[in-house]
């Protein structure tokens, strides 16, 4: 079988052999020829190499898809739940590594449902605290963001002395 190992970290500080040694000791013993697809810093809204991937899984250059967690995947249990859906639909196998999934069997697809269910919950949580955390600042009189320029102190031929 032919997969596609995706990984991803969200910053460029962040290692991503976490993921990757696993999910290619796996792939060996499964005796799967596999192709490594590596994101690292991704934004909110894009993740170019996971788009790519994703297209090219629909179009069945891939037979498979291998992650670590199903949150490395998406960021929104809509977005997840649609993809995992299309993929399924068009024959793709998807494995979670660290979940112990397996999207071929309605058990597997059942507990998809139920751990993005709460992923998501988290993220609404650890928003929610953001949230108050910033009020709770403000509120205190602190000024959040980053400072503004100060046009006389950026100029370039300024000298102190």
């Amino acid at each position: 079988m032919n997969v596609a190992i995706y990984v991803r970290v969200s910053t460029q500080e962040q290692n991503l052999d976490n993921q990757k040694l696993p999910l290619i000791q796996y792939c060996e013993r499964m005796k799967w020829c596999y192709t490594l697809f590596e994101e690292k810093e991704s934004t909110r809204k894009t993740r170019p190499v996971q788009w790519d991937l994703y297209n090219r899984l629909l179009r069945k250059e891939f037979d498979g898809l291998v992650i670590f967690r199903f949150d490395r995947w998406a960021r929104s249990t809509k977005e997840l739940v649609e993809h995992m859906e299309n993929l399924y639909n068009k024959g793709v196998q998807v494995y979670s590594y660290s979940e112990n999934i397996d999207l071929n069997s309605s058990m597997g697809r059942a507990m998809l449902t139920i751990i993005s269910a709460f992923a998501q919950l988290e993220r609404d949580i650890i928003r929610e605290r953001t949230l108050a955390g910033l009020a709770r600042a403000r509120a205190r009189g602190k000024k959040l963001g980053r400072p503004r320029k100060n046009p006389r102190l950026s100029n370039k031929s300024f000298h102190p002395f």
